[in-house]
């Protein structure tokens, strides 16, 4: 990360004297999040640090504005900075990733995820259907044509990849909207393996007959073909759906690329703006123009007012991914991925899949007798921060786990290398031999003396070496 200046120093100290005049308690919290973050080694996959410009576009008068609509089409006047802004995201968004058309509205991951989903059933299903009835105004249908339509929307199918092989909730996940909207079926992967078999996914695909075929991951280690996806998809009839909310900045700084790289393949993309691609906390959808007028129906369609603030923001952290050296910054993401990944498996931990290709890396704990839970709460104690996560066919479900998830572009964004990401992995691999569980419990466990008091100590070393915001001081 650039170094910061003084006016940074200036501009955070000023603005937590002002909130502390009206709520302390407020102004203290946010002081101490930059204290703890900036002292621990933060391995959580999903998370980053966004820079000191990202931060600041978020705080502005944009917060004020009601600006439903696409920008020269709002339901409210006066939206012309609002407009200039998303006009920006939107123009950095396609030239940063090749995209026909980017809807940057979105205010997370799922927000983006559900405009996809109703866009594809809009266009799909809901046109050609008031197309075929001659039905220009959904308004004056009469109830029972409309009850009908209603029940075409729900009786569409979507086949995602498994929350346990590495899927999102999102996709298909019982308990989420998307498992309740779709009849929904999920692919895993090869159980000698951990990859995607796309042979099986293709037969499971021809069997299922899905409207949408939803590719990506939340806690999948490798690549994924999509030029293979987009030819299954085409076989079946499916809009072939890409969420690549965890390696949009893989995507970004172009080591992504070719049958790996979704945009290129996919009809619809969404994905997040933090996690690897280091902006702000929200979402986005990359569609070609075919989808565009269904995407930009996003709001009011399942969106409230957009965030002026955090659209500008996004502008921003686009602007930042569309210079040269965040390709570097993508690259050493990976990089340091795969010493971490050396490291552990030097160590005898278990990964799923033996590796990694991308940005996270998945160790299953089970061989070691621990749950994801207890190992997630020993690292932490040990000054490590991760985060629990199911592995296929994981005995202990999507609440105690029986793996953890790490990943390399927040410490990655702090400056830290190879050399460093395979000392972290013998960190964690010395906590893992040193943590046992008490009894038949999924949550206790004990750290053998020492070991979490000297782990600690070195990550602090570790993290003191590459500050984070080295420019922002608070007094």
């Amino acid at each position: 990360m650039t170094t910061t200046t003084s006016r940074e120093s200036v501009a955070f100290q000023t603005a937590l004297e002002v909130i502390a005049e009206v709520e302390p308690t407020v102004a203290a919290a946010i002081g101490q999040e930059l204290a703890d973050q900036r002292s621990s080694l933060k391995l959580i996959a999903s998370e980053n640090y966004a820079s000191p410009a990202v931060l600041l576009a978020m705080g502005n008068w944009m917060s004020d504005k009601y600006a439903e609509g696409t920008p020269g089409r709002r339901f409210y006047a006066a939206c012309q900075n609002i407009d200039a802004v998303e006009r920006l995201a939107a123009d950095h968004a396609t030239a940063l990733f090749g995209a026909d058309h980017a809807y940057p509205q979105p205010h997370s991951g799922i927000d983006a995820n559900l405009v996809a989903f109703w866009a594809i059933l809009a266009h799909r299903v809901e046109a050609p259907a008031l197309a075929e009835a001659g039905v220009k105004n959904v308004d004056a249908m009469g109830a029972e044509d409309w009850a009908r339509l209603r029940r075409s929307l729900g009786d569409q199918r979507m086949l995602g990849m498994s929350l346990d092989a590495g899927g999102h909730l999102t996709h298909g996940f019982r308990p989420n909207i998307s498992g309740k909207m779709f009849e929904q079926a999920s692919y895993g992967t090869d159980p000698a393996t951990g990859l995607i078999d796309y042979a099986a996914l293709r037969a499971q695909a021809q069997e299922f007959r899905p409207l949408i075929l939803v590719a990506g991951y939340s806690a999948y280690p490798r690549l994924v073909d999509f030029a293979a996806m987009r030819e299954i998809a085409d076989e079946v009839g499916a809009t072939l759906m890409v969420d690549m909310a965890h390696f949009a900045g893989l995507v970004a700084g172009k080591v992504l690329t070719g049958d790996f790289d979704p945009v290129a393949h996919a009809d619809v993309v969404t994905t997040t703006t933090h996690k690897s691609l280091r902006g702000p906390r929200g979402g986005m959808v990359l569609c070609t123009e075919e989808y565009a007028p269904s995407v930009d129906r996003g709001c009011p369609l399942v969106l409230g007012g957009p965030l002026g603030n955090v659209m500008a923001a996004k502008a921003v952290a686009f602007a930042e991914a569309r210079r040269p050296e965040f390709a570097d910054y993508a690259q050493r993401i990976v990089d340091n991925s795969r010493a971490l990944a050396e490291a552990l498996l030097r160590r005898g931990v278990t990964l799923v899949t033996g590796g990694t290709d991308n940005h996270l890396v998945l160790a299953d704990v089970s061989g070691a007798g621990l749950t994801g839970r207890q190992a997630e709460a020993a690292l932490l104690e040990s000054g490590l921060v991760t985060n629990r996560n199911a592995v296929p066919g994981d005995p202990n479900g999507p609440w105690y786990t029986s793996g953890v998830r790490l990943g390399t572009p927040a410490l990655t964004t702090r400056g830290l290398g190879t050399a460093e990401l395979a000392e972290v992995g013998d960190l964690m691999a010395d906590v893992l031999e040193a943590t046992t569980a008490e009894g038949d419990s999924k949550v206790k466990f004990r750290i053998a003396d020492g070991v979490a008091e000297r782990t600690r100590a070195r990550a602090a070393e570790i993290v003191g070496a590459h500050p984070l915001y080295p420019g922002v001081e608070l007094v």
